[in-house]
């Protein structure tokens, strides 16, 4: 009786096919102005996502993104290699880069935050460093703190 997995032998993982990877960056939206544009944008990045088993968390509030994805090395590379020849006018900034023992997001989270009271705590509670919400001022503790915080009731949009 032979038994086969799907995973890959040790000695075959030579670009880093086991480590798992979380990346997180802040974007301006300058290049997508309809909501067409942003849903069509969002529907291939999900796809995309999906098909390379990346887990995705996206904040967008008064134009800014905020994005955490995860997943192996090689596949974070190529996304990122991929959104910046995409999508190179957000000019996103990466904010953090690491190692990751598990996926903490599950599929591709969207949130709006929009004025409302509740979407306004979580954008200014401790988190942005005036009293308007911008990410570009916010430490790479703050906007992950911001990110677990956002997404603790995944109630959010599973786009």
């Amino acid at each position: 009786m032979q038994i086969t997995t799907s995973h890959t032998p040790e000695s075959k993982k030579r670009n880093g096919e086991h480590i798992l990877i979380n990346m997180t960056y802040i974007a301006k939206n300058v290049d997508l102005d309809s909501g067409i544009e942003l849903t069509r944008a969002f529907e291939y990045w999900r796809r995309y996502f999906e098909e390379n088993n990346i887990v995705s968390a996206l904040v967008i509030s008064e134009g800014y993104f905020v994005q955490s994805f995860q997943g192996t090395r090689p596949a974070i590379n190529i996304a990122l290699g991929k959104i910046l020849d995409k999508h190179s006018t957000i000019f996103p900034n990466i904010v953090n880069i690491e190692e990751i023992e598990s996926r903490q997001w599950n599929g591709f989270l969207v949130k709006y935050l929009t004025s409302s009271a509740e979407d306004e705590e979580y954008a200014l509670k401790s988190f942005s460093a005036g009293s308007d919400y911008n990410p570009y001022l916010m430490t790479s503790n703050q906007i992950e703190s911001f990110l677990t915080a956002v997404f603790a009731d995944t109630e959010s949009s599973n786009f």
